[in-house]
């Protein structure tokens, strides 16, 4: 029996959502309402934020799963855990959503060195979690949503190990397959710089989006869905690097 989720001539139809840093993949409902709706396959993964490895581990899982080719999407930090799970070969290409990509030898902790952002509000805790005061989440994580919705991202978040940001990368994905990215212009969490940087770079396909808080995955789903079917069609006919 021919699976439903096939491939066809159309494009890839398969499409992994993976969540950053300090949210889970909740934050994701509207672009999957808007790509289920187009007739796409999409899995939304919850990586545990415990350690880098185990991040990667919870996304290959996902990405073992999928019927055939799929597009890999990653925002924030998960843009390092698909920078290395995107080696896995049902991967056709990858979407950065303000998201991290290291190359080899670096770590995102260290890029944010060298490219500062503009937040304050990182709380390190005592037991080697991360997390965003709730107080100043919304300000300098999710600026364009909605109160309501930036102070419930904010009560809900997931502490990160902070040593997950300290992982070196090997054999980044982006040097052998396509990939797109998106620039949030008002990106107070990562420099809207160092993303351009690691756009240009990977030599990724590119769309900047005015205003857009660190949230963009969350307050602007309809211009993400735009860019992963832009992928998603292109990708099953632009071979790999």
């Amino acid at each position: 029996m021919k699976s439903i989720y096939a491939q066809n001539a159309g494009g890839i139809k398969n499409v992994v959502l993976v969540h950053g840093a300090f949210v889970d993949g909740s934050g994701w409902q509207g672009v999957y309402d808007i790509l289920t709706k187009k007739g796409y396959h999409v899995t939304v993964t919850q990586q545990p934020l415990t350690s880098f490895e185990a991040d990667v581990a919870a996304v290959t899982r996902i990405i073992n799963q999928q019927d055939g080719p799929c597009i890999l999407v990653g925002h924030s930090y998960g843009g390092a855990v698909i920078t290395i799970a995107g080696n896995n070969p049902k991967v056709a290409g990858l979407v950065y959503i303000a998201a991290h990509a290291p190359d080899e030898g670096e770590s995102e902790a260290d890029n944010g060195k060298k490219h500062p952002s503009a937040y304050t509000s990182l709380i390190k805790g005592a037991d080697g979690l991360d997390m965003i005061d709730p107080q100043r989440f919304a300000a300098d994580f999710a600026g364009d949503l909605p109160a309501a919705k930036a102070g419930f991202m904010a009560m809900s978040q997931m502490p990160v190990a902070d040593q997950a940001f300290h992982a070196i990368i090997h054999n980044p994905a982006w040097k052998k397959k396509p990939s797109w990215y998106m620039v949030a212009k008002a990106d107070r969490i990562i420099n809207p710089d160092l993303e351009r940087l690691y756009a240009k770079r990977a030599g990724s396909k590119v769309i900047e989006i005015a205003g857009a808080s660190h949230a963009v995955f969350a307050s602007h789903p309809r211009e993400v869905a735009t860019l992963i079917v832009a992928a998603a069609t292109e990708a099953a006919s632009t071979p790999s690097k």
